[in-house]
C-alpha cells in the first residue's frame, strides 16, 4: 500500500485529523491537505503517480522559431554559405526580426542532429605531449623531469640513457658507490 493511500485512508475513513496524521507519518500538514483535496476531487486517480514536469517553460523559444532555425540552416548549407549559430542569429535578427542567442541556436542544431558536437577539451586521461622545464632541459618522463646526475645503482659508471639524446647535457664518469 502506498504512503498516499495510507494517509488518505487515515483521514477519510478513520476520521483522524490531518495534523495528527502528518505528525504520525512524519510529513507536512500541507501535503496531507493536498492529498485529501486531490482524493476528493479525483477519486482513485489521486493514487496514481503524477509527472513533476512543469506545465510551461518561460525560457523556451516558440516552435515557429525552431522551425525557422532549421530551415535557415538547410538553406545556408545548400547555398554553400556559413551556416553556424552566429550566421543564423544574424539572419534571424536582420531578416525575421527575431533575436535568439547563439547558444540557444547551437543547442537546437545539436538537438536535431544538424551539428556534431566537437569537444574542445581532451579528457584528463588523454596522452599529453612531452613538456620541458626550461629551454635547456630535456622532455619529461611521465611528468617527472629526467635528471642528468642520477645514476643507476646497478651500473654507477654508465651515464643515463637520456644524456646522449639531450643537447646541452654532458656526462662525466661517476665514481663507484662507496
Amino acid at each position: 500500500m502506498s504512503k498516499a493511500r495510507l494517509i488518505i485512508t487515515a483521514v477519510t475513513i478513520e476520521g483522524r485529523s490531518q495534523h495528527e496524521v502528518a505528525r504520525a507519518y512524519g510529513i507536512s500538514q500541507s501535503w496531507v491537505s493536498r492529498l485529501v483535496a486531490r482524493y476528493r476531487a479525483q477519486g482513485e486517480a489521486a493514487f496514481q503517480a503524477r509527472s513533476r514536469r512543469p506545465k510551461t517553460s518561460p525560457t523556451s523559444i516558440a516552435p515557429a522559431t525552431v522551425t525557422l532555425i532549421t530551415q535557415l540552416r538547410a538553406k545556408l548549407t545548400t547555398a554553400g554559405l556559413d551556416a553556424g549559430p552566429d550566421t543564423i542569429a544574424w539572419h534571424l535578427a536582420h531578416h525575421h526580426d527575431t533575436r535568439v542567442s547563439t547558444a540557444t541556436i547551437s543547442r537546437y542544431l545539436t538537438r536535431f542532429g544538424l551539428v556534431t558536437p566537437q569537444p574542445t577539451n581532451s579528457p584528463p586521461s588523454a596522452p599529453r605531449p612531452p613538456t620541458s622545464d626550461s629551454r635547456h632541459s630535456c622532455p619529461t618522463n611521465a611528468g617527472r623531469p629526467i635528471s642528468p646526475t642520477i645514476r643507476s645503482p646497478a651500473h654507477p659508471t654508465h651515464p643515463p640513457a637520456t644524456a646522449r639524446s639531450c643537447p646541452g647535457w654532458t656526462t662525466t664518469a661517476a665514481t663507484p658507490w662507496t
